[in-house]
């Protein structure tokens, strides 16, 4: 027998009360940070631009006072974030083009209007608002427990006119005659009622005055649209060119393996049929011998031809798609392999994708054999949502030494300039004694939901 559990809808008042410990912690401690910040990158903008003519003393304090804007700035953020707010994204801080030199540290602070709204928001924006809603916060939350303990602490309101209760007053408005009562106890249960509004009303106020920071953090604090744009434009630039450095790694191998294996191969052919035609009338066995190592060198030749042409994307790829091509990888591999793929159907790889994932699968198998010592190895492809956008990934898995890792000019190498060309990245794990998991991860365009993976 079975039973359906019924989950009752949340109280959404219960709810605000579940994160406004947090809100109130941060809006009690951000007044002594933001005076904090406020006295320190004041002190050191009023210094800088006083020192401007001494030796351009000035510039370097004002750098300074930028660096401190940036740091309260964004502990600004990390407390609203910690108070359950939505994240905000930060900004680029141009760090890398700030370690180009001297005159790259300049542009990347002093001409990065990040650095100055964070400077503006920790001396301007940030300070008065900070202090308006500590003032709002720390007022209502003191009005709110002096009120319901008030009949703990002093037992009488104090008014500064002994004629005038607010217990007579408060009942008078609704029409009660509070006369012969004890003006205390009439006191003390208006504050206790008055307390218990405030008290009630808290969630709602302190959600309102961190969703009004967060908002201004969200104006100020954050990365512009041509953060993302420049991000985009030397992720393009770095997979640029790691295609080209792959492609000439590419090409000058297969010149090398071109030059040491069927050129040679067919200098000697063409040697031995020289011979051959010179020995054709005076030594008829010799010249029959040299056409027979003239053919033999021919078939090797030609195998050396087909071998190298695996290097460039075979015809099955082409007409079948990328499982059938690895599964034909798999087959010929020195060390035995399982393909297993979890891609969703119908998926249609953009061309790019599917050579470099061919090409990295074969490179790695190949890899295992020559270094692994592995007796089993296995390829499995599969897709997955990360960063908000799709991504195939490639796994190729050995039993081997382990021990595997990124050298220069070395194999692995050749293949993280691949995966990097088509906007990917290369991820390896291999401990020493093994097993050893490399993934490449490359992008894919956004895939239709609900299909369902199979397994080959």
């Amino acid at each position: 027998m079975t039973t359906d559990t019924v989950t009752k809808p949340r109280n959404p008042y219960w709810q605000l009360w579940r994160t406004t410990p947090k809100e109130v912690l941060y809006l009690i401690l951000g007044f002594p940070i933001a005076i904090t910040g406020f006295g320190v990158a004041m002190s050191l903008v009023a210094t800088g631009i006083g020192t401007l003519a001494v030796f351009l003393i000035g510039f370097f304090v004002m750098i300074l006072a930028l660096y401190v804007g940036r740091g309260f700035g964004l502990a600004h953020v990390n407390l609203l974030e910690w108070t359950g707010r939505a994240r905000l994204e930060r900004p680029d801080w141009q760090d890398d083009r700030a370690a180009t030199g001297f005159g790259g540290w300049l542009a990347a602070t002093l001409g990065n209007a990040h650095y100055w709204l964070y400077l503006l928001h920790t001396t301007i924006l940030g300070f008065i608002l900070t202090i308006i809603t500590w003032t709002i916060s720390f007022v209502w939350l003191t009005v709110g427990l002096t009120g319901i303990f008030a009949w703990a602490l002093d037992g009488e309101v104090q008014t500064g006119d002994p004629d005038w209760s607010i217990g007579e007053w408060s009942f008078g408005l609704f029409g009660v005659n509070t006369a012969g009562w004890n003006p205390v106890i009439a006191d003390n249960i208006v504050a206790f009622v008055i307390g218990l509004i405030f008290i009630a009303t808290l969630p709602f106020v302190t959600r309102g005055l961190v969703l009004t920071q967060w908002w201004l953090a969200r104006g100020t604090l954050t990365a512009f649209k041509s953060d993302g744009l420049r991000r985009e434009v030397q992720s393009l630039e770095e997979s640029r060119g790691a295609a080209l450095s792959a492609e000439g790694h590419s090409l000058r191998r297969l010149e090398r393996d071109i030059h040491d294996g069927p050129q040679q191969r067919l200098v000697r052919l063409q040697m031995d049929l020289a011979a051959a035609e010179r020995q054709l009338d005076t030594n008829p066995d010799k010249a029959r011998q040299l056409l027979t190592e003239a053919q033999a060198q021919s078939a090797e030749a030609l195998e050396e031809l087909r071998a190298l042409s695996r290097g460039f994307a075979p015809p099955l790829l082409l007409d079948r798609g990328l499982v059938a091509a690895l599964e034909s990888v798999a087959a010929r591999a020195a060390v035995p392999t399982t393909l297993t793929s979890d891609l969703p159907i119908p998926l249609v790889l953009p061309g790019e994708v599917e050579r470099a994932s061919y090409f990295v699968v074969a490179e790695l198998l190949t890899n295992v054999a020559k270094h692994a010592h592995a007796g089993h190895a296995s390829v499995r492809l599969l897709t997955e949502q990360t960063d908000g956008r799709p991504w195939l990934l490639v796994q190729v898995t050995d039993d081997g030494q382990g021990g595997a890792a990124v050298l220069a000019d070395h194999g692995l190498a050749g293949i993280e300039e691949r995966v990097r060309g088509v906007g990917g990245r290369l991820e390896i794990e291999s401990p020493a004694g093994g097993p050893t998991t490399v993934t490449a991860r490359l992008p894919l365009p956004k895939l239709s939901a609900d299909r369902a993976p199979v397994d080959l």
